[in-house]
């Protein structure tokens, strides 16, 4: 039997197991469905909004990371995020009591930086693993005439991405590899630049995603996470039932990002992303939301395939260390 290669599961194969196990659940106005960043709950006033996240290619920051990635996944369905519930999974031999506190004080400080109740979760230390990981479940709500969807998107729509990419891709990368890299010829400078990343500009969607939905009327969103910014806006695609003419020169790679993967030789394009937003909405509105964000805009006319990524770039780092 052939094993399957580190990463998510592949789309195809996800959502054939998805569609053999149907929901029977009135209540779930969205359930597990690739490209979909959320569950969606009616609460009867308002949508409770639940998602599910783990880290586990970061070690450094890891509370933090956790709290931020699953954060994403509840701003781009309109929602405000409100509790966490965090499974610390942590390595034999290499974990003390501090190290636990110090993981718990970084939990709460991210907490409090966003306005989130760390509600419950779980701890332990297993066996097997060489590094820690942090699966996070994270809750939020949303007025029911605020929801967005990624499959939401809808024909002549504008495509927006917000920051660049791979953001935390080249994070990561910067903060696992500095070694390889500088032996590589890539400069201090870049790989100093890289790992500050994830707080500038940030790993957050947050504010963004708060001030496109207060300036326009969003009709999609999406966070590109594992298999890069081409997974996400196939997903996006999917989700909606539509297809996707992207510019890919106008596609923003920060050029640290661009020369850590091509260190490795990664395609920026199919490397981890959260950090950015995509998003869709009308051209009229898409112009006033480009502004308030500035940040660059992606559609255009080129007609191309864009790369499918099987699994996600970053994977290739972490396969043999």
């Amino acid at each position: 039997m052939q094993s399957l290669p580190i990463g998510k599961l592949r789309a195809d194969a996800l959502q054939a197991i998805f569609d053999k196990h149907q929901l029977k659940d009135p209540r779930v106005v969205v359930g597990p469905r690739v490209g979909e960043d959320a569950a969606v709950i009616d609460m009867g006033d308002r949508y409770l909004v639940a998602t599910s996240d783990p880290i586990t290619f970061a070690t450094a920051d890891i509370g933090w990371y956790a709290l931020n990635v699953n954060v994403n996944d509840i701003a781009v369905r309109g929602a405000r995020p409100r509790w966490f519930l965090a499974t610390l999974l942590l390595p034999p031999g290499g974990t003390s009591h501090a190290s636990v506190e110090a993981l718990f004080a970084d939990l709460h400080a991210a907490c409090d930086e966003l306005g989130v109740a760390l509600v419950g979760g779980h701890t332990e230390i297993t066996h097997g693993l060489d590094r820690p990981i942090v699966a996070g479940t994270m809750l939020g709500e949303v007025d029911k005439d605020k929801l967005v969807t990624t499959g939401g998107a809808r024909v002549g729509d504008a495509v927006v991405m917000t920051k660049g990419v791979p953001l935390e891709g080249a994070a990561i990368i910067a903060r696992e590899k500095e070694a390889e890299l500088r032996a590589r010829g890539v400069s201090p400078a870049a790989i100093r630049k890289a790992k500050g990343f994830l707080r500038n500009p940030g790993l957050s969607v947050l504010p963004e995603a708060e001030i496109a939905c207060e300036l326009a009327t969003v009709h999609a969103m999406h966070d590109p996470t594992e298999g890069g910014i081409a997974t996400a806006l196939v997903e996006l695609a999917v989700a909606a039932g539509v297809g996707l003419r992207i510019d890919r020169e106008r596609i923003m790679v920060l050029p640290e990002g661009r020369a850590l993967c091509e260190a490795f030789g990664l395609d920026p394009l199919g490397t981890i992303a959260s950090g950015a937003l995509l998003m869709t909405l009308s051209p009229a509105d898409a112009g006033a939301v480009i502004h308030a964000l500035a940040r660059e805009s992606m559609s255009g006319s080129r007609q191309e395939p864009m790369p499918v990524f099987a699994q996600d770039e970053i994977s290739r780092l972490f396969q043999s260390a």
